[in-house]
């Protein structure tokens, strides 16, 4: 699992949509070495299941036309796995934004506060300066 998952400027968990929880497990599924792998092995079960005198026989057109029609939805999956990182990146983005623009604030506020002190100790000094001058 990623670490924007517990992220606080990215919504996760009962926020997101449905289609948004599927696009995620489905990017998390499919772009893994065990779903590679699992692939593989099907693949190759298939395979030698079906040399000869399975239902499938070689050239595997059965299989084939599995595989035609996977091929055909991945590139609807990758769009809406690339729409969905889009969509991360997005509010990953606003946050940065906001957190910096909080930051500048503070700085400016910081920067006020020690003008304002700087002018309090000028005040204060001239004030200790003149009451020793009265004194002597």
């Amino acid at each position: 699992m990623s670490t924007w998952h517990h992220h606080p400027g990215v919504r996760s968990g009962d926020r997101l949509t449905a289609g948004e929880r599927a696009a995620d497990a489905m990017r998390n599924g499919m772009g893994s070495w065990p779903f590679v792998f699992s692939a593989l092995g099907f693949l190759a079960i298939w395979m030698m299941y079906n040399g000869r005198h399975g239902f499938d026989p070689y050239p595997f057109i059965l299989l084939n036309l599995l595989l035609s029609c996977l091929a055909a939805m991945q590139g609807a999956i990758l769009l809406i796995a690339a729409k969905r990182a889009d969509t991360i990146s997005s509010e990953l983005a606003k946050h940065t934004l906001d957190v910096n623009q909080q930051s500048l604030d503070l700085t400016v506020q910081i920067h006020d506060l020690a003008t304002r002190i700087d002018r309090l100790t000028e005040i204060i000094h001239a004030h200790i300066a003149g009451n020793a001058a009265q004194k002597q």
